[in-house]
């Protein structure tokens, strides 16, 4: 009962302050103020505040937000899990892992020795086989790299 007054007097007290702001010829924020006032009447009349003080006093509806609560934390936490390690059983990750480990293992390159390089990459040269600088040339990779990105 107590509620349902005081959601009655800030609806009153709300539409007695658009229609200030409507005297004041600000009619948008008067109209916005109007609606915002109407809405704990509206609640009044629905029977939502009526409900929501049952709820509120009720310690077995509070035992209902709390298992609720849980079940939204469970859904979480499995999805957070979810992303992190992807998809599928662990059995389906574990066989999807070997078998990228398994055609590396089996190459040529591994069993005869070093195969033939990218067209792209030229080989590394030796420490002693340049212009006589010795580790110098070791940083030649990363001057082409600075340059590129203009440092």
């Amino acid at each position: 009962m107590l509620a349902e007054t005081i959601c009655s007097a800030v609806s009153a007290a709300g539409l007695g302050l658009a229609a200030i702001t409507a005297y004041r010829k600000r009619f948008r924020t008067a109209a916005r103020i109007a609606g915002y006032a109407l809405v704990p009447l509206g609640l009044v009349m629905t029977g939502a505040v009526a409900w929501l003080a049952r709820t509120a006093f009720s310690p077995v509806a509070w035992a209902g937000f709390g298992v609720l609560g849980l079940a939204w934390l469970l859904f979480a936490t499995t999805r957070a899990v979810e992303r992190r390690r992807g998809p599928g059983t662990r059995e389906e990750r574990r066989a999807a892992r070997r078998q990228a480990e398994a055609p590396a293992a089996s190459t040529p390159a591994a069993v005869t020795g070093p195969a033939e390089r990218p067209a792209g990459r030229p080989a590394p040269k030796r420490a002693g086989a340049g212009s006589g600088r010795g580790g110098e040339d070791d940083f030649s990779d990363i001057e082409a790299i600075l340059k590129k990105h203009g440092i």
